[in-house]
Protein backbone atom coordinates (compact mmCIF):
# COMPACT_ATOMS: atom_id res chain seq x y z
CA UNK A 1 0.00 0.00 0.00
CA UNK A 2 1.54 3.48 -0.91
CA UNK A 3 2.10 6.09 2.40
CA UNK A 4 0.13 8.41 1.07
CA UNK A 5 -3.21 6.80 0.56
CA UNK A 6 -2.78 4.65 3.96
CA UNK A 7 -5.51 7.41 6.16
CA UNK A 8 -7.53 7.41 3.86
CA UNK A 9 -8.17 3.81 3.32
CA UNK A 10 -7.85 3.64 6.74
CA UNK A 11 -10.95 5.89 7.14
CA UNK A 12 -13.04 4.18 4.40
CA UNK A 13 -12.48 0.73 6.44
CA UNK A 14 -13.69 2.66 9.61
CA UNK A 15 -16.47 4.15 7.93
CA UNK A 16 -17.37 1.02 6.99
CA UNK A 17 -17.32 -0.99 10.20
CA UNK A 18 -18.95 1.68 11.98
CA UNK A 19 -21.91 1.41 9.00
CA UNK A 20 -22.22 -2.52 9.45
CA UNK A 21 -22.38 -1.68 13.41
CA UNK A 22 -25.24 0.92 12.99
CA UNK A 23 -26.90 -0.96 9.85
CA UNK A 24 -26.12 2.08 7.96
CA UNK A 25 -24.51 2.88 4.38
CA UNK A 26 -21.14 3.62 4.10
CA UNK A 27 -19.93 6.26 2.54
CA UNK A 28 -18.34 4.92 -0.31
CA UNK A 29 -21.15 2.69 -1.05
CA UNK A 30 -21.77 0.06 -3.76
CA UNK A 31 -23.86 2.09 -5.64
CA UNK A 32 -21.31 4.49 -5.92
CA UNK A 33 -18.73 2.04 -6.93
CA UNK A 34 -21.07 -0.02 -9.47
CA UNK A 35 -22.22 3.91 -11.21
CA UNK A 36 -18.53 4.99 -11.36
CA UNK A 37 -16.98 1.67 -13.09
CA UNK A 38 -20.37 1.68 -15.28
CA UNK A 39 -19.43 5.06 -16.67
CA UNK A 40 -16.32 4.24 -17.57
CA UNK A 41 -17.60 0.90 -19.35
CA UNK A 42 -19.26 2.73 -21.35
CA UNK A 43 -17.08 5.72 -22.29
CA UNK A 44 -14.96 2.92 -23.44
CA UNK A 45 -17.44 1.52 -25.59
CA UNK A 46 -18.57 4.47 -26.92
CA UNK A 47 -15.15 5.31 -27.93
CA UNK A 48 -15.11 1.63 -29.39
CA UNK A 49 -17.93 1.94 -31.70
CA UNK A 50 -17.32 5.95 -32.45
CA UNK A 51 -20.24 7.02 -31.10
CA UNK A 52 -22.55 8.66 -28.37
CA UNK A 53 -24.62 6.22 -26.10
CA UNK A 54 -27.75 6.66 -23.93
CA UNK A 55 -27.78 4.73 -20.68
CA UNK A 56 -31.22 3.58 -19.39
CA UNK A 57 -30.10 2.85 -15.79
CA UNK A 58 -32.87 1.78 -14.59
CA UNK A 59 -32.79 -1.12 -16.89
CA UNK A 60 -29.23 -1.17 -17.07
CA UNK A 61 -28.95 -0.91 -20.68
CA UNK A 62 -28.00 1.24 -23.84
CA UNK A 63 -31.15 2.61 -25.29
CA UNK A 64 -31.50 1.47 -28.51
CA UNK A 65 -28.30 0.21 -29.08
CA UNK A 66 -28.01 -3.76 -29.36
CA UNK A 67 -24.53 -3.64 -30.53
CA UNK A 68 -23.52 -1.51 -27.74
CA UNK A 69 -25.12 -3.66 -25.22
CA UNK A 70 -23.84 -7.02 -26.58
CA UNK A 71 -20.66 -5.61 -25.83
CA UNK A 72 -21.47 -4.90 -22.45
CA UNK A 73 -20.86 -8.47 -22.20
CA UNK A 74 -18.15 -11.18 -22.49
CA UNK A 75 -18.32 -15.16 -22.62
CA UNK A 76 -18.49 -16.89 -19.36
CA UNK A 77 -16.74 -20.39 -19.14
CA UNK A 78 -18.51 -23.38 -18.15
CA UNK A 79 -20.25 -24.01 -15.54
CA UNK A 80 -20.72 -20.39 -14.99
CA UNK A 81 -23.29 -18.22 -16.11
CA UNK A 82 -23.88 -14.29 -16.95
CA UNK A 83 -26.33 -13.24 -14.65
CA UNK A 84 -29.62 -12.04 -15.96
CA UNK A 85 -31.38 -9.54 -14.09
CA UNK A 86 -34.35 -11.83 -13.92
CA UNK A 87 -33.08 -14.46 -12.42
CA UNK A 88 -31.01 -13.15 -9.91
Amino acid sequence: MEKHCASAIRWHMQDFLKAIASRGRPVADIEQGATSSMACILANVSQQLGRTLAWDAAKGQVIGDEEANRLLRRPYRAPWAHPEPEKV
